[in-house]
Order: C-alpha cells, then sequence, then structure tokens
C-alpha cells in the first residue's frame, strides 16, 4: 500500500521502521519542523526525521500539514503515532482508507499525549496499543486492533512506552495486512468509558511526601523521562529517577525524614510507608546511583527532603 505517514517521536520509528520492512511504499513522511534544543538552542532533528533520512523516504515538515501539499503522494492509506499535533478534515479524508492511529493505551482509556504517565500513575495492572482510524474527535475514531499487556513491576514511562512502541508496530503491519484484504472491521468505542490523558507538568512532577509511598513510587515511574519527579534537597532540586515503596519502618518520623541511609539507598518516610531512592540527579549533573551520590554528599539520618 501506498502510505503517507506522521510521527514525530521515538515512539513512532518502530512503526515507520515495520512499514518499510514489510514492503508498504512510504509515499511522504510528515514530522514537526526541527526545535531548538538544549542551552544553544541548536535545531535539532525529530527522530522520525532521522529514521526517515536514514530509510531514504520522502520527508516534509510542515508547520501545519495541508491536504493540497499530501495530494500527490496518492496514498491508499495514512499512518500517524506520536505526531503531536491534530490533524484537520481535509487531510484526515485524503488517503482512501482514512488514517491510521497507533496508540500506547487500550482507548477508550487515556486518550491523549501521555497515556502511558497516566496508567502508571492511576496503577494500573495493564495496558496495551490500539490501531484505530482518525476522526476529528481525539481519539475517538473506530478501532481496527487492541493488544494488551501486563504493566511490570517497577516498570517506568520510557521503558513502557520503547516496549508499546514495538507492539504498536507489529499490530499496526497485521492491519493493514486485513484492511488490503478488505475484511477490516473496525468496531466503535464505548464513550462511557472515555478517559483523558493530558501531557503533564512540571508542577505535578513535585513530590508531595505526605503521600504514600506507593503513589510517590508512581509518580516517579511515570515522569521518566519526562517532566521527572523533583524534590527539595539542601535548597536545590533534586531530580529522582528510580525508587520503590518498601516495607520499612518509618520510626514516626515525619514525611520526608531520611530514617536509613545504605549503601544502594536511602530510605525516606512519607505519609504512608517508606520510600527507598535508587538513582538521583542534581541540576546541571548526570543521573547516578545513590551509591555514587553518597560518595560526594554527606547524607544523615534525620536530614529532611522537602518540595521542590
Amino acid at each position: 500500500m501506498r502510505i503517507i505517514f506522521f510521527g514525530t517521536s521515538a515512539f513512532a520509528v518502530p512503526s515507520l521502521e515495520a512499514l518499510v520492512a514489510a514492503g508498504h511504499t512510504v509515499a511522504a513522511c510528515v514530522t514537526q519542523p526541527d526545535r531548538p534544543r538544549g542551552r544553544g538552542l541548536v535545531l535539532e532533528p525529530s527522530p522520525v526525521k532521522q529514521a526517515a533520512v536514514r530509510l531514504g523516504l520522502p520527508l516534509l515538515q510542515p508547520a501545519h500539514p495541508s491536504a493540497g501539499e499530501l495530494a500527490g503522494a496518492s496514498a491508499d492509506v495514512g499512518v500517524l503515532a506520536s505526531y503531536g499535533q491534530l490533524i484537520h478534515r481535509d487531510v484526515l479524508e485524503l488517503p482512501a482508507h482514512g488514517i491510521l492511529g497507533v496508540h500506547p493505551s487500550l482507548l477508550p482509556k487515556y486518550r491523549g499525549a501521555a497515556p502511558v504517565a497516566w496508567a502508571l500513575l492511576r496503577g494500573e495492572a495493564r495496558t496495551g496499543v490500539t490501531i484505530y482510524r482518525l476522526v476529528e474527535a481525539l481519539d475517538a475514531g473506530p478501532m481496527f486492533a487492541q493488544h494488551a499487556v501486563a504493566i511490570e513491576p517497577g516498570e517506568d514511562a520510557g521503558q513502557l512506552t520503547d516496549r508499546l512502541a514495538k507492539l504498536g508496530a507489529q499490530e499496526l503491519v497485521r492491519t493493514l495486512e486485513v484492511i488490503s484484504r478488505g475484511t477490516a472491521e473496525p468496531r466503535a468505542q464505548d464513550e462511557t468509558q472515555a478517559t483523558l490523558a493530558p501531557k503533564l507538568s512540571k508542577v505535578q512532577g513535585v513530590i508531595d511526601w505526605e503521600q504514600p509511598a506507593a503513589a510517590i513510587e508512581r509518580l516517579i515511574r511515570a515522569t521518566v523521562p519526562w517532566p521527572g519527579a523533583v524534590a527539595g534537597w539542601q535548597g536545590v532540586p533534586l531530580k529522582i529517577w528510580a525508587a520503590q515503596a518498601v516495607g520499612g519502618d518509618a520510626r514516626g518520623a515525619a514525611a520526608g525524614t531520611v530514617v536509613e541511609v545504605a549503601p544502594e539507598q536511602l530510605l525516606v518516610a512519607t505519609g504512608k510507608g517508606v520510600l527507598a531512592i535508587r538513582e538521583v540527579q542534581r541540576p546541571g549533573r548526570r543521573r547516578v546511583s545513590v551509591r555514587d551520590f553518597l560518595a560526594g554528599h554527606a547524607v544523615s539520618v534525620g536530614d529532611m527532603f522537602s518540595h521542590a
């Protein structure tokens, strides 16, 4: 099939690679314009642009894609995966079979920009991917395929997103095979079960030590790699990359108090239970294990974490 592909982030790359490997023709690869990154604000290409260049695919980077500039692709179907922008009706109607979305949740749950993060925040035991046809309403179109998976203990949003990206690519190729045979039977989503998953803000990553340890662990996992979970430490924001709620004794200590300093972890009292911190990052520094952090910072029982 001739395909117009819309994608920007690393989540979309396995789907693009799978389309090429399966023998489909990517007539146009549409990605967001290069964005300034880092302290030097150097323009950086998206992961999808980098993949398209490597694969030798026709590349477009419009600020807003239009039917006029895409009509020449003569596409049978469109595919969208983590593009980062809503698609207008004239573009949705351009390919003969519409545009398929690759979404990392079990729709209609967690429609929106951050489905993986919200699944972790809410403590879901499982999630998955959905292949569906795009409509003008957000992530609301009829579904062709779903594949559910268990969320692994300790898995963070970055790790889970990578796993779902590969799974979504597999389901996408299978769905296109069914569509090409003319046997696809999409089913409507149950609107009564719909939930939203908006993009997280930096404020949401600030740790409230009065919360239970299990909830703080979920927050940390949900915010890796962005926006990050942050706590105040000796007057500076300390990003916490890895932690686990453990069955320790807070010994009546106030929430945020260090109750034990071990070689590989800091045990901190919370509103309910104890959190074992294992990886951290100071501003402007690299991510390190607690062992490496302790090598350069004196931490004692009774020291306090605060809100960032």
